[in-house]
């Protein structure tokens, strides 16, 4: 189903997502300087569009691997993700496995396998049209 699925998080979120998951570590939060203007502009040129949930997901693996924050990009992207997941309408198992697999695609650790189990999944269960 296509639908804006990033509205509710501008890159402010973003940033302050990161900032909260470096807190409790001690890590250091701050911008790379070779992906964080490029990341805020693919971010704020595509989170109000609208798209399929895979590419959703997509997105946020590809911020993630441009490496906008000095520590946890992985962390930060799939946060955001397996967020807007837990908040469809889907039964408790099914939103475990969604979450799950786009957390690995998110962070680059996915095998084709799981890539296709998401898309398989999303086929099946997520509405192809907005009632």
């Amino acid at each position: 189903m296509k639908k804006v699925w990033l509205s509710e998080i501008p890159w402010s979120v973003v940033v302050e997502t990161n900032r909260l998951l470096c807190a409790p570590k001690g890590a250091f939060h701050g911008p790379t300087s070779d992906g964080f203007e490029t990341t805020k502009q693919l971010w704020n040129k595509r989170y109000t569009s609208e798209m399929e949930l895979n590419q959703a997901i997509q997105l946020c693996r590809e911020c993630h691997r441009l490496a906008p924050f000095c520590n946890f990009n992985g962390n930060t992207f799939v946060a955001i993700i397996r967020t807007i997941i837990g908040n469809l309408d889907l039964s408790p198992d099914l939103s475990v496995a969604l979450r799950s697999l786009a957390g690995h695609i998110v962070a680059g650790i996915s095998t084709p396998e799981e890539e296709k189990q998401l898309l398989e999944l999303i086929d099946r269960h997520i509405p192809t049209r907005h009632d």
